[in-house]
């Protein structure tokens, strides 16, 4: 009888977030959905350090962070803001591949790999090398979202199909195909269509009833390029003449500067937080999210119900969560502000106008992809 016979399947799980946090709380519902399976699961992480994050369950092996040196995810940093160099790069590899010779697992999850995050491929592909090279191989899977970034650099795409039929057994796409499907957003998906599995959108469970509640909640993600929103929305709080609550949740990378200057100049009825970890709770007592469009918080909202404003965030050319709002705004589920148009005058009519809409219609979008996400890989092996 084998180890993973005895203690339940070894999953490795690797995960680099650069700017936002969505990859990292998205592949930390599914390492938790994995290890509540019964996987022995250990996480691999090389961003910056989020409380919360990966979570308990699991195993977590972090590496020297790295972050994006700007929005357009042009360069890579250290956690002190300085140019990482090749000894950095090697020093992160030899970690990485010592914490998968040490986790001797049965199946490899790498989320976006070779979709996105081109920039880590330094130590991503020394990781497949050394797999492809054993005996008795594990498992690699791409953990993918439902939308993926438009690419414009020639060969781009024919390069991922390459790397995915080279060294990937399957691609879990988590989403529901009757949202978005991966030939949508990805060209070349017929290529490797045999490999493709759709997990349903990874939201949260079902939240508890919130100990607090505001009436509009507005949400920057991370943080790190929400400031034109929080602001502006702070402004419109100021100019709505109606009885109303509202939180502000900066998120955990606002610069210290900005955060201190918002709170300070927020009324008494505005609350300024920089994290919620009872976010979802608040969304589902809340008249009104007010959001960037992001993969997490859209999966949040869908589960909480509640009216929706999102503003997509495009800057560095990125167009997934403009595809994203444009989508749900077709299916009457949410209102969509273009972050190019954000003002606070455009902020203030698009806040009265989601607040006087009707009722939201049902949807019937599959949110349980984690749980799924964890029953597709013991399948597997």
């Amino acid at each position: 009888m084998t180890d993973s016979q005895t203690t339940g399947p070894r999953a490795f799980f690797y995960v680099q977030h650069l700017l936002g946090i969505g990859h990292l709380a998205r592949a930390s519902r599914i390492a938790r959905a994995l290890a509540e399976d019964g996987f022995d699961v250990t996480v691999v992480t090389g961003g910056t350090p989020v409380s919360g994050f990966p979570g308990p369950l699991v195993h977590h092996v972090a590496l020297p962070p790295i972050t994006s040196g700007d929005a357009g995810f042009s360069g890579l940093a250290d956690i002190d803001g300085n140019p990482v160099d090749d000894a950095f790069k090697d020093n992160r590899k030899a970690r990485l591949l010592a914490a998968f010779h040490q986790s001797r697992p049965d199946i490899v999850v790498i989320e976006a790999f070779p979709f996105g995050r081109r920039q880590v491929r330094f130590e991503l592909l020394p990781l497949l090398d050394a797999i492809a090279a054993m005996d008795k191989k594990p498992l690699v899977v791409t953990s993918l979202r439902d939308i993926l970034q438009e690419r414009s650099k020639p060969g781009r795409d024919e390069e991922t199909v390459a790397l995915v039929k080279q060294f990937f057994d399957r691609v879990l796409v988590h989403g529901d195909p009757a949202f978005a499907r991966l030939e949508d957003t990805f060209p070349l998906a017929a290529d490797i269509i045999d490999k493709v599995i759709y997990t349903g959108l990874v939201a949260a469970p079902a939240p508890a009833q919130p100990t607090e509640r505001f009436d509009v909640i507005v949400s920057a993600g991370g943080g790190a390029v929400g400031n034109a929103l929080i602001r502006a929305a702070l402004e419109a709080a100021k100019s709505i003449d109606k009885p109303l609550s509202w939180a502000l949740i900066t998120g955990p990378n606002l610069p210290q500067s900005d955060f201190d200057a918002i709170a300070a100049d927020a009324p008494a009825h505005v609350s300024v937080y920089r994290f919620r970890p009872d976010f979802a709770s608040l969304l589902a007592a809340a008249k009104l999210s007010v959001s960037q469009a992001g993969y997490n918080t859209v999966c949040d909202i869908l589960r909480a119900g509640c009216h929706a404003l999102l503003i997509p965030f495009t800057a560095g050319g990125e167009t997934e969560q403009t595809v994203r709002a444009e989508r749900l705004e077709k299916l009457g589920l949410a209102h969509v502000l273009s972050e190019n148009d954000l003002s606070a005058d455009s902020m203030t009519r698009a806040i009265e106008a989601a607040l006087a809409a009707p009722d939201r219609p049902p949807h019937s979008l599959d949110l349980d992809g984690a749980q799924r996400t964890a029953e597709i890989l013991r399948g597997l092996v």
